[in-house]
């Protein structure tokens, strides 16, 4: 049938921020990091959107790119429902959580414009938009802008190892048909030409250690991301604990 609009429901799953987790492990770390960018760019493609600027970020985080459509459609519409508990024990997220809506709800026709677009990087674009509206420190300042970017690179390169991975796999199989029927002139043709046999399984090896080398240089610009993640995530300040 014919298509009339789409309606996006998406749950923020919290406000947890990239500073909580830095004594966390890996997987909660990142997970934080993820949804920490993702408040943060929805944020400023809002503001974007307001001020009817020449570029909106929605490249910043996989949120924002999902919901692209809500940023360039010209019907589009945006509503944010901030919801809290209000238990004692959740003091801070609730802080946190009207800060934030509050914030959102300020990014109208009056909001000061986002700064002119200097780079290709959507994630230094978002940024540099924080610091121009005086909300960079509140969001964890240039530390959390360079955990951002270790996340994003640590992601990149872990895309990169299993793409090669994968190749290596499907290559492999492909090496391993060609041996067997190298193999079996070998053993069916008693007048094989030994040379031949030779060069043959000389070229699969060859590629095989090219494909293997390529692969390792990747695993170990990963396992080089792993290390700078870790580093950079014990520099993140800690937020200060609830008053009481």
């Amino acid at each position: 049938g014919k298509l009339h609009g789409k309606f996006s429901l998406i749950d923020l799953a919290g406000n947890e921020r990239g500073a909580d987790t830095s004594s966390a492990n890996r997987a909660t770390r990142l997970e934080g990091a993820e949804i920490n960018k993702s408040l943060l760019a929805l944020k400023e493609c809002i503001r974007a959107m307001s001020m009817n600027a020449p570029h909106i970020p929605f490249r910043a985080s996989k949120l924002t790119q999902v919901l692209r459509d809500s940023f360039v459609g010209e019907k589009a519409r945006t509503c944010m429902i901030a919801t809290l508990a209000p238990g004692q024990n959740s003091v801070e997220c609730t802080l946190n959580t009207l800060r934030y809506a509050d914030r959102v709800k300020e990014l109208g026709p009056g909001a000061r414009p986002a700064p002119p677009l200097e780079n290709n990087n959507d994630l230094a674009y978002l940024h540099q938009s924080l610091r121009s509206q005086g909300e960079d420190e509140n969001e964890g300042g240039q530390e959390m802008y360079k955990f951002h970017q270790a996340v994003d690179m640590l992601q990149e390169a872990e895309e990169l190892l299993v793409e090669e991975h994968q190749q290596c796999i499907q290559e492999n199989k492909e090496y391993l048909k060609q041996e067997e029927v190298i193999l079996q002139r070998v053993d069916q043709d008693v007048d094989y030409d030994i040379e031949d046999y030779a060069r043959a399984l000389d070229v699969i090896l060859q590629r095989k250690i090219d494909r293997l080398k390529t692969m390792q240089e990747k695993l170990i610009k990963f396992r080089s991301q792993l290390h700078n993640e870790e580093a950079v995530s014990q520099t993140l300040r800690r937020p200060p604990p609830p008053k009481r």
